[in-house]
């Protein structure tokens, strides 16, 4: 019970952290389990798809109802990506495998956050015209991304979002409208995947998705506008790395 009230309070800290510069937080939620738990791979995967279900539900609601979703652009990443997603999901690796990978994941979330607050302080920024990418680039690095999404429990738009702004195929409100319905058709497809292998999910889900809900409200009403976003972002690219370099241990510790 210590372990659970533990995680859930490390899932609403970090809902409120990502939430209040404007990510969805898949990432910290993986974190948060490396750090806190030494919860089996198919438990971690079901609780961070599930949140990310909640999570980027409701950020594609907001996106698509404020006209920012471009349904031609995403369809090509997200036709590959939903039955890869899906394989992914069911796909249990072994720890020597899997835990060396979340901490790759964890690392470059670490850097694309990292990344963004050089950005910022840099004022960078460009207004170019966007261009689309060819149809059988986007079916394969949907895939791509898709099977990556479901073995890791992120989404997949941690991935995406980088090589949208940086192939110039999107503008970053349309990169997050695009990313966050990435996530969420990712997440349901992996989710499906995981209870397709091993019906049971954690008994304790339902508590991480309140701790979640609740810090996702809390963190997106106190905005970035409100706190120093940028101090957040390497706050949370530290304890990302913490979380990776855990998750390199455990896999050759045992």
């Amino acid at each position: 019970m210590t372990t659970v009230i533990l995680l859930t309070v490390a899932i609403f800290a970090m809902a409120i952290l990502y939430s209040s510069v404007g990510h969805a937080g898949a990432s910290g939620y993986i974190a948060a389990m490396a750090i806190v738990t030494t919860m089996p791979q198919e438990d971690m995967k079901a609780v961070a798809l599930t949140l990310n279900i909640f999570v980027a539900g409701a950020g594609s609601w907001r996106f698509i109802r404020a006209g920012h979703f471009d349904w031609k652009l995403f369809w090509p990443f997200a036709v590959c990506a939903v039955p890869f997603a899906f394989i992914g999901g069911m796909w249990k690796l072994p720890a020597i495998v899997f835990n060396p990978l979340i901490g790759v994941v964890l690392l470059y979330a670490a850097c694309v956050l990292g990344l963004r607050v050089l950005k910022a302080n840099n004022g960078t920024s460009s207004e170019s015209t966007h261009v689309r990418p060819h149809l059988a680039t986007a079916l394969t690095a949907g895939g791509g991304l898709g099977l990556l999404a479901g073995l890791t429990g992120t989404g997949g738009g941690i991935f995406l979002s980088p090589l949208l702004l940086m192939r110039n195929w999107a503008s970053p409100q349309r990169t997050a409208a695009i990313s966050i319905v990435f996530v969420l058709v990712n997440s349901i497809a992996g989710l499906g995947g995981v209870i397709a292998d091993s019906p049971s999910l954690p008994a304790s889900l339902p508590i991480y998705i309140i701790g979640a809900l609740a810090g996702g409200l809390i963190g997106s009403s106190l905005g970035a506008n409100k706190l120093p976003g940028n101090k957040i972002r390497l706050l949370l690219s530290l304890v990302l790395i913490i979380a990776a370099v855990k998750m390199f241990i455990t896999a050759f510790a045992s």
